[in-house]
């Protein structure tokens, strides 16, 4: 459990309540849209979300770098502590008033992950770890900790969430849409694509079996705090060819044990096989 409101695990809590307040009381407005690339844009939500996310964290942390989504990096490029701020993961789907989002914070101290938080803000709960185990905490502010339930992984659920969502590095060797077409992934899996890494989350929490999506995830805002969630959760966790994190093609599987990433890991590498002959 987090021992004192002032460790960095639950700084982390606080910064993605505060987000996630925001994200709720601003649902379902006819927002300002800010363009960015690719087709991508942010809301008016996701810049308050951030300004209220960085707030808690410069109020706790105020020598720790930091870098947003929205506003960029502050603070030196080596820095050894380094804050990673998603304020609205799921832009897509909460700019069409559909309630799949999530408002991710992690912090890199040295070479890992060593607390991250994801935060639902409709379901109000609030997925943590502190680098060794992972939590769920329910019941909003007023919560207590010794209350938090430990994330379980599981494969029972069967379902398979993929990120559809470009780039693709890694194409064609590897494309999300021919893993959906694969009969060995229809005859064991059922897809899913809530275009959110709440997703990871539910890896965790025994709620999905697994996750994969393509791209090169080191220092990532969308994706540290639920991959460092499923590593402490003891999901089985690798890059798309079953090599390390960020290293080699990059990628990720996130599963719930190892027969699932396995079954996984069969079916990637038999379609890249494919694309080759």
């Amino acid at each position: 459990m987090i021992a004192n409101a002032g460790t960095d695990a639950e700084v982390a809590v606080a910064a993605a309540r505060a987000g996630a307040r925001v994200v709720r009381a601003m649902f379902g407005s006819a927002l300002p849209r800010f363009d960015k690339s690719d087709g991508d844009f942010a809301t008016a939500a996701d810049l308050e979300a951030e300004k209220a996310v960085t707030e808690v964290i410069r109020a706790a942390r105020p020598a720790d770098a930091l870098t947003g989504e929205e506003g960029g990096s502050t603070g030196a490029d080596g820095a050894e502590r380094r804050w990673l701020v998603d304020p609205l993961c799921g832009t897509l789907n909460f700019a069409a008033h559909t309630m799949l989002v999530a408002v991710n914070v992690a912090l890199r101290a040295g070479p890992g992950i060593t607390a991250a938080v994801s935060a639902d803000p409709f379901s109000g709960e609030v997925f943590w770890t502190d680098g060794d185990r992972a939590w769920l905490r329910t019941g909003g502010a007023d919560a207590d900790a010794d209350a938090d339930e430990r994330l379980v992984p599981s494969p029972r659920t069967q379902l398979v969430d993929v990120n559809l969502d470009p780039p693709f590095p890694n194409a064609p060797r590897l494309r999300a849409v021919s893993l959906l077409a694969n009969e060995a992934f229809t005859a064991r899996f059922r897809p899913r694509a809530v275009s959110t890494t709440l997703a990871l989350a539910w890896v965790a929490a025994g709620r999905r079996a697994a996750y994969v999506t393509d791209g090169h995830l080191i220092d990532s805002v969308h994706f540290a705090a639920g991959i460092a969630l499923c590593q402490a959760a003891g999901c089985t966790v690798t890059g798309i060819d079953g090599q390390p994190l960020h290293t080699g093609a990059g990628g990720l599987i996130a599963a719930a044990d190892s027969q699932t990433h396995a079954a996984l890991l069969a079916m990637i590498t038999d379609q890249a096989a494919r694309q080759y002959h």
